[in-house]
């Protein structure tokens, strides 16, 4: 619901803590709403998982993450530029060159993020270097109102630094902290494995013989880029069934050293990789492409927000905890979802919620909400480690948007365009970004909105619309 703006909003302080796409929409939203905001960034740059390093937790990289990307050098996009722009800021090709493809580098969607930072003026409301150590409640106020002590420490400094915040927005994003699968024998391999998180560059596969433990987008992609120095690479999938896709029977079929296997049954000392079938391979490297667990290992909530395989709760719509809203908020916890689009809207909930501009369900509705939710779940069959996952439902996102903060719903040719990408995703992963063709809807929408200059394209052209 919306109400007027109540008169004591603009003393707030809040603190964002990550100044990734998430928590630098957070801080555009809250600043529009008057508030006073101070981004904390542990990485010496904006732009979260975008911000990559060549560095990698070498030192034990199946243990927990030291480096927060999770990106890998050769890394393009898997959405299309036009989806990836904030309402009002497009994603368009850099007037200084750069990768103007659809489907461009890691590298250009960094630029742009920064390029948002600057237009926006933002950059004043982050601190780099600065890591979180500890958020907390602060003790109780006379008027009953929740503060939030921030415990902060900067790169270099031996002082830590406290402060007392009215809210605190959690904007951490949920790649970084790798999920492994539980696998008999893995703390007895002597050979070498190393979580996607870990994974850089392929230069020390050459001539080995590799197993990826998952056959998702990531472990398809690594797949890929193995193929070209491994002796040999086998894919390991839940169910090889299931997971034999278009895309997948194509790779399979292109490449001679490329191998589609069940599950991983245990892992022998001697080398060997026992899969359900019986069968074995003798792998020099085991790679587990596995995905993330949510942590917040600085987040003192006294039980009030747990993670719970790998669902955090209890979040109202995926953001707030009944108990302490609106002063604790997430953004940034949904999965397979539109970005930055969704970001947006999640943080403009937030800042009109903490502006006054709109009120929340009293607590107890909001987790009478949370539990309805994960009864629907439970009766579906869905396990609670999918508890946000939103599978890109667009129209789901839409009202999602409307309900929560009147967002405008997505044209009907991006949902086309993001559509159509999907699909040749799942046909052939190796061609999809390079070998599109757009529908009129989508390139009368293209025309419109700025992205092409071109006037009639014949509809058997490929690449028609490529950003000028």
């Amino acid at each position: 619901m919306e109400d007027k703006v109540s008169p004591d909003w603009s003393s707030k302080k809040v603190c964002v803590v990550g100044a990734g796409m998430w928590g630098l929409a957070a801080a555009r939203e809250l600043r529009r709403e008057g508030l006073d905001v101070a981004v904390l960034e542990q990485s010496g740059g904006v732009g979260g998982q975008w911000l990559y390093d060549a560095a990698t937790d070498g030192g034990d990289p199946l243990g927990l993450a030291g480096v927060h990307s999770s990106i890998f050098a050769s890394l393009r996009l898997n959405s299309p530029r036009e989806m990836m722009g904030f309402s009002d800021f497009p994603f368009r090709p850099s007037a200084a060159g750069g990768d103007a493809r659809r489907y461009p580098v890691h590298g250009e969607l960094l630029r742009y993020v920064r390029d948002f930072c600057d237009v926006f003026g933002l950059m004043d409301a982050v601190r780099l270097n600065t890591r979180v150590v500890r958020v907390a409640m602060a003790p109780p106020r006379r008027d009953g109102s929740l503060k939030w002590t921030g415990t902060s420490k900067r790169d270099g400094e031996e002082v830590e630094t406290e402060e007392v915040f009215d809210a605190v927005v959690v904007a951490t994003g949920h790649y970084s902290q790798p999920r492994l699968p539980s696998i008999e024998g893995m703390d007895r391999w002597r050979r070498r494995q190393l979580h996607s998180h870990s994974y850089r560059v392929s230069d020390s596969f050459h001539g080995e013989v590799v197993v990826i433990v998952g056959c998702s987008l990531s472990g398809m992609e690594i797949a890929l880029e193995l193929l070209c120095v491994a002796k040999e690479v086998h894919l390991s999938a839940k169910s090889t069934e299931e997971d034999m896709v278009a895309a997948t029977s194509k790779m399979l079929s292109r490449h001679g050293n490329l191998h589609l296997r069940p599950q991983v049954e245990h892992l022998r000392e001697d080398g060997r990789v026992v899969f359900d079938d019986g069968s074995c391979v003798v792998a020099d490297t085991v790679v587990y492409c596995t995905g993330y667990n949510y942590s917040f290992p600085f987040l003192e909530t006294e039980g009030k927000v747990t993670v719970d395989d790998n669902g955090v709760g209890p979040l109202y719509e995926h953001v707030f905890p009944p108990s302490l809203a609106p002063s604790l908020s997430f953004v940034g916890i949904p999965s397979k979802v539109i970005l930055p689009q969704f970001a947006e809207v999640q943080a403009r909930w937030v800042a009109h919620v903490l502006s006054g501009r709109r009120t929340l369900p009293s607590p107890e509705e909001m987790l009478r909400a949370v539990e309805e939710h994960a009864a629907s779940m439970e009766a579906a069959g869905t396990p609670k480690r999918r508890t946000h996952d939103l599978l890109l439902d667009l129209e789901q996102c839409d009202e999602y948007g409307e309900r929560t903060c009147g967002f405008p719903r997505m044209e009907q040719w991006k949902k086309e365009i993001l559509r159509s990408s999907f699909s040749g995703l799942l046909d052939d992963i190796e061609t999809y970004r390079d070998g599109y063709r757009d529908s009129d809807l989508v390139r009368h929408g293209l025309r419109h909105d700025g992205w092409t200059n071109e006037k009639d394209v014949g509809d058997d052209e490929e690449h028609a619309s490529l950003p000028a």
